[in-house]
């Protein structure tokens, strides 16, 4: 979603759209009239879609559908549409000769009385077509989420002096469906792609088209074991050469195989130290395929073990180093020799993922010319950037970020809660260090994750678009777009709390259990004061949600419970169902036990419902077998009763905090450039430093300095509160000092899959308690000092040394 223009609709009479041009703006249509759109006659069959597409919108918008007309010469006042090397334009537009030569660029204009949208290339051409629908209040999940736009009786467009104008930050930018068993897989095999009977071509139809309209152009295909492999299935390479789509595969799909899918164990082991040239034929089948039907790709190399398992027959990494040399080796002389082009020219991602990271770390050289691609640790947080040496590379870097996941220490398959403030700094962060060439979102079933996939694709399409001050306000601009202004304010407020809350704890992990291997679930850490609170805030939106549903016309409401109600109300009854249950085993008198049992209870069943609406009545089954409300049967998504946490006898679950908190954005006196990052972290204002490129200050360190007031002299502990971020080489460090005493550095940065590092993700924060003594009272000065960028600090407090431990520190505001 990208900044949009005033859309007017005026109440004038309406004389003739292809004639009169209103003062203010261009008049596109009326109720009964609609100016024509004019592409030319041989454009791209890509391009005359898009167009199709935009007489379509404009349709469901005002009644009146525009001709679509191909053409040579200007006709009468229109919309006119191509690329920027079309003769149909050069008349029309001085942009042109600027858009030459570029990627995916495009500009709209409203010039001689024309509005004329001009592309670099086809897709740069079909990105402005699909900027020019969103103007007019389309959005781009219309068929995704059944996003109706409001019906105008007029519609025209105001468009800036100098028109908009636009290209891409970053050169591949898609998405991964991955963990698609409970609802992608089945509702296409089941609902949708019925003739398939799996993830086909009627799929990634409907997929390419939503990526088009999010100016994307890569995909990840599905590739579980419940998935047939993308280039088995007749008709897909098809679709993506249509839509032009670039097809790309993940860390575990070296050279475009589904090994998963597609490797018969008849072959003998998926092993390359034993069965290398079995391997290698079955490595150059699919690229001679992909030659034959002109598919436009992405190669991944090197290897792992089949799905997400680590490489065979290694029993060392410099032995495994030695493997991946040679196997990278072979498989770029395969592509030269096979696509007949210099293997700079053809498009290649390695991706140090998991035992591949530390291969790669070990000293593994990888060619200049191969996009380094760099992942999170499963859970939003990067873990490694491209140094200074490696932000050199000609084939530079890019990140594969997740949004959904599933495995240790916690699946996160069920609701998209990830906090947009920690993917916009995440990847800010990454492209400040080089990360520019490839970004893939793991989405999972791209349902119910659309605002967080439209919010990473919009910054991979424009950086610039939302900075640390302006995440709320891309919230209300699509909470505007999707539902209207009147509400938009309010409906970010709920979303954004929302995200707040699941940053504490995501819906998932309320169970306090893990999985891989799977445990039973237990107690929250919250106190029960806490637990009140925490139920008391879901309550406020779970009404909220239902105030403003009431708002909405009836054309919103599918739109509505897919967005919005359904992930609130799901994350609330989610929440309820753990911490009524928790209220219940700590209260003595049974009436409100049994209450407290009850409500429990009540919110599994509610969720059983929304559920059964999602699939069986919401838009009359469209999305029947789409929602799961227990992926992989988790514990955690059981009923209340298959719950029998023991109780702690020992813990005080009426505990009271009797320090001072605040939100690290609090600080009285700081040196560097510390900025605050908007609905980021539990204090939705954590703040770090920027820029945001990685640099490590040897000498002077940066500071905040927080004030707190002590009454009594005597052993306290000072409490930091910091995302778990990473840096490349596990060395971010923190030092205090308190009243000008400096105490010794401390390192934040956890290695591997560490049980603190458990800990650290699925509460999203790095706990710092250091011992402090308070010789004094009144005023206490405590400095935070870091030794680097990339720290970010969330909250912080001053308590006594032998106050209980808190889940999260209660600021009060």
């Amino acid at each position: 979603m990208t900044q949009r223009f005033l859309i007017l609709i005026l109440s004038i009479q309406f004389v003739s759209c292809t004639k009169q041009i209103v003062t203010k703006g261009f008049l596109i249509a009326d109720e009964t009239q609609a100016t024509s759109i004019y592409v030319d006659s041989n454009c791209d069959p890509l391009i005359f879609w898009a167009a199709e597409e935009l007489s379509k919108d404009i349709e469901r918008i005002t009644g009146a559908k525009p001709n679509v007309i191909k053409t040579k010469t200007q006709k009468e006042t229109g919309i006119y549409i191509g690329e920027a090397k079309d003769g149909l334009l050069t008349t029309l537009t001085t942009s042109n000769n600027s858009l030459l030569g570029k990627s995916e660029a495009f500009s709209i204009q409203n010039t001689q009385q024309n509005i004329v949208i001009t592309g670099s290339d086809v897709r740069g051409t079909v990105y402005g077509i699909f900027e020019l629908a969103e103007q007019l209040g389309v959005s781009p999940w219309q068929w995704w989420a059944d996003v109706v736009p409001l019906k105008k009786e007029k519609l025209q467009l105001e468009l800036p002096e100098k028109g908009i104008v636009q290209s891409p930050s970053v050169q591949y930018r898609g998405i991964f469906l991955n963990d698609e068993d409970w609802g992608l897989q089945p509702w296409a095999a089941k609902t949708f792609d019925t003739e398939t009977g799996d993830i086909g071509p009627k799929t990634y139809e409907k997929i390419f088209q939503l990526l088009l309209r999010l100016k994307a152009n890569t995909i990840w295909p599905a590739m579980h074991p419940c998935t047939q492999g993308f280039f088995t299935v007749e008709g897909n390479a098809g679709m993506a050469e249509k839509y032009h789509m670039v097809i790309g595969t993940s860390h575990a799909e070296p050279m475009m195989r589904n090994n998963v899918s597609e490797w018969d164990h008849d072959f003998g082991k998926y092993d390359y130290s034993t069965n290398k040239k079995r391997i290698n034929e079955y490595w150059q089948y699919r690229i001679a395929e992909i030659k034959e039907k002109n598919v436009n790709t992405i190669m991944t190399l090197g290897m792992r073990g089949i799905h997400d398992s680590g490489m065979e027959g290694i029993s060392s990494l410099a032995e495994g180093m030695a493997f991946v040399d040679t196997i990278m080796t072979t498989q770029r002389t395969m592509l030269s020799n096979t696509l007949e082009k210099p293997i700079t020219q053809i498009p290649q991602v390695f991706i140090p993922y998991k035992e591949v990271l530390d291969i790669y770390n070990e000293g593994l050289e990888v060619p200049e010319d191969i996009t380094l691609m760099w992942t999170d640790d499963n859970y939003g947080y990067i873990r490694r950037l491209s140094n200074e040496k490696e932000q050199k590379r000609i084939g530079g870097s890019g990140v594969y970020y997740h949004l959904s996941y599933w495995g240790r220490p916690h699946d996160y398959l069920w609701l998209s809660t990830t906090q947009p403030g920690l993917i916009w700094y995440e990847m800010s962060r990454a492209y400040a260090n080089g990360a520019r060439k490839i970004w893939i979102a793991n989405v999972g079933d791209i349902k119910p994750g659309e605002y967080g996939m439209e919010f990473f694709l919009d910054l991979a399409w424009d950086i610039n678009s939302i900075d640390e001050s302006t995440i709320h306000e891309h919230l209300i601009q699509w909470s505007d777009r999707e539902f209207g202004t009147e509400i938009a304010n309010e409906i970010a407020m709920v979303m954004e709390e929302y995200y707040r809350l699941a940053f504490l704890r995501k819906p998932e992990y309320m169970g306090w259990s893990q999985t891989e291997p799977t445990t039973p679930t237990g107690i929250t850490d919250f106190s029960n004061q806490r637990s009140k609170d925490r139920i008391a805030a879901y309550d406020m939106l779970y009404k909220k949600t239902d105030s403003l549903q009431s708002l909405l016309p009836q054309e919103k409401l599918a739109a509505w419970f897919q967005l919005v109600a359904y992930p609130v109300k799901g994350a609330a009854l989610m929440n309820r169902k753990f911490l009524y249950q928790q209220l219940a085993l700590t209260e003595k008198n049974e009436a409100d036990k049994a209450a407290y049992i009850k409500k429990s209870e009540e919110a599994f069943n509610t969720i059983e419902e929304l559920t059964a609406y999602y699939n069986k009545e919401l838009i009359g089954g469209k999305w029947n077998h789409m929602m799961s409300m227990a992926p992989r049967n988790l514990p955690v998504f059981a009923a209340p009763e298959s719950h029998k946490p023991n109780i702690d006898t020992k813990r005080n679950f009426n505990i009271t905090f009797k320090g001072e908190a605040k939100k690290a954005s609090g600080f009285k006196t700081s040196k560097g450039n510390w900025k605050t990052i908007e609905g980021l972290g539990y204090s939705t204002q954590a703040i770090t430093l920027f820029p945001l490129s990685n640099i490590l200050f040897k000498n002077e360190q940066p500071w905040v300095e927080y004030e707190f007031d002590v009454e009594q002299a005597g052993a306290y502990l000072f409490e930091l509160r910091c995302l778990p971020t990473h840096s490349n080489t596990f060395d971010h460090e923190i030092r205090i000092e308190i009243d000008g005493e400096r105490l010794a550095p401390i390192t934040l940065n956890t290695k591997g899959r560490s049980d603190q590092w458990k800990e650290n993700v699925l509460r999203n924060s790095t706990v710092v308690k250091v011992p402090v003594q308070v010789g004094k009272t009144g005023k206490v000065a405590l400095k935070v000092y870091v030794n680097q960028t990339g720290i970010v600090l969330d909250q912080v407090a001053l308590y006594p040394a032998d106050s209980p431990h808190f889940y999260e520190l209660p600021i009060m505001d």
